[in-house]
């Protein structure tokens, strides 16, 4: 009979491993000696020594997940307590035994893990969805379309939620984004609607403006010129594609007729000349309204030099852009003043900005008359209290008429 610390073989070859529950059969060795019976058992013994070495080292540097480690685990116990192996099973057990309690920390990890993803994940979402919820209002066209555009490629990279709440928040995020698209949609068919009111009044102009570029009638066509020009102005912008040609047969159409008259009368090149002289000084006196100061007045200077130099005739050709556009930078200079004095005056924000001052001039005048009848009945504690609030008041009603001042107020 052989053995060593953890296990024996017997007379008739029957192997034995020992463990704290006494000794265990491993198996029968009939092939040699008992010291290869040992040895033979005891390299079985050392493989599973590796194998658990080797799972705990997976658990440990790998993402392998809880279910697949504890199937390992399974299969490792079921070899060793099959005492197939002579060794310290007990040991196998210990190791195994903590091997589960360390893939069961994992998993509470992954847990919490998965939990803090899906949190941040659903605060994530719930963002761009008060985003685009934002932007489904806006008439900021283009920025607004490519943010959500951006918006959906930041939510496709982001983990999905349970499924209720990612198709929530996916049915709120797609309905603002459809909100938006609806919108824009009606928006430009209203803007081609009207560029298309404006091309059809356009071509009716051009027509007239065509028709009467023969015309010998001098002085009621060119007036009829200028209320055409008028009617132009008045008809706002066709589609791109039309604008240009459209203007560029209505101004040629012009252009015929005013060269005519001009072959026909070459006696006027000398009041054009004058003309022009009398316009470039409306155009500088004009310009000496630069920087606008006095709105008001400005302007009514401007109408006047405009009502003169509108008296004054034409210029010869080649002059008239330059002069005309001293004229327009001028013009243009007192439209931009007059929207940022149409800002300033807001009415409505003046209204609101009058009756918070109203309010709380109110407020001001009760906390005095109430602190007087305080003090006349000898309640000082009331009194003082009363008058910290009054300070508050105050001062909001100060900031108050400041801004009311701001609005001309």
């Amino acid at each position: 009979m052989s053995s060593d610390p953890w296990g024996r073989v017997d007379e008739t070859g029957t192997v034995y491993v020992r463990t704290a529950g006494g000794e265990q059969v491993v198996g029968s060795w009939q092939a040699g000696s008992p010291e290869e019976a040992l040895a033979y058992f005891e390299r079985k013994y050392e493989g599973l020594v590796v194998e658990i070495g080797l799972l705990e080292k997976r658990v440990r540097t790998t993402d392998l997940s809880a279910k697949d480690a504890q199937t390992a685990i399974d299969h490792l116990r079921e070899q060793v307590d099959a005492h197939h192996a002579v060794g310290d099973l007990g040991a196998l057990r210990t190791r195994l035994d903590k091997l589960v309690e360390t893939v069961e920390v994992r998993r509470e990890e992954r847990k919490a893990q998965r939990a803090k993803q899906s949190d941040e994940s659903r605060h994530a979402k719930e963002e761009l969805v008060t985003e685009a919820e934002r932007l489904a209002q806006s008439d900021q066209w283009r920025a607004a379309g490519e943010r959500l555009r951006a918006l959906v490629d930041t939510w496709k990279g982001l983990p999905r939620l349970d499924r209720k709440s990612d198709d929530e928040l996916w049915h709120r995020f797609s309905h603002a984004r459809s909100a938006f698209s609806k919108r824009r949609k009606a928006h430009f068919a209203q803007l081609d609607a009207q560029r298309e009111d404006a091309r059809k009044a356009k071509e009716r102009l051009v027509a007239e403006a065509e028709a009467l570029s023969g015309s010998t009638d001098w002085g009621p066509t060119a007036a009829r010129y200028r209320e055409l020009m008028a009617e132009w102005k008045a008809a706002g912008r066709a589609q791109r594609e039309h604008e240009d040609d459209l203007w560029n047969r209505f101004r040629g159409a012009q252009d015929v007729f005013f060269a005519a008259r001009s072959s026909v009368f070459a006696v006027r090149d000398a009041e054009q000349a004058e003309n022009l002289k009398l316009k470039e000084e409306l155009a500088e006196e004009a310009e000496k309204l630069l920087p606008i100061t006095d709105l008001k007045s400005a302007r009514a200077a401007f109408r006047s030099i405009n009502e003169r130099w509108e008296a004054i005739g034409h210029v010869p050709r080649d002059a008239r852009p330059k002069v005309e556009g001293r004229m327009h930078a001028v013009d243009r200079a007192l439209q931009e003043a007059e929207e940022t004095e149409w800002r300033r005056t807001n009415p409505e924000a003046r209204a609101r900005a009058a009756g918070l001052t109203g309010q709380l001039q109110a407020a001001v005048d009760k906390l005095q008359g109430q602190i007087e009848q305080a003090r006349a009945q000898g309640n000082t504690a009331r009194a003082d209290k009363l008058e910290k609030e009054l300070q508050g008041r105050q001062a909001l009603l100060d900031q108050a008429l400041k801004g009311l001042q701001e609005f001309g107020g």
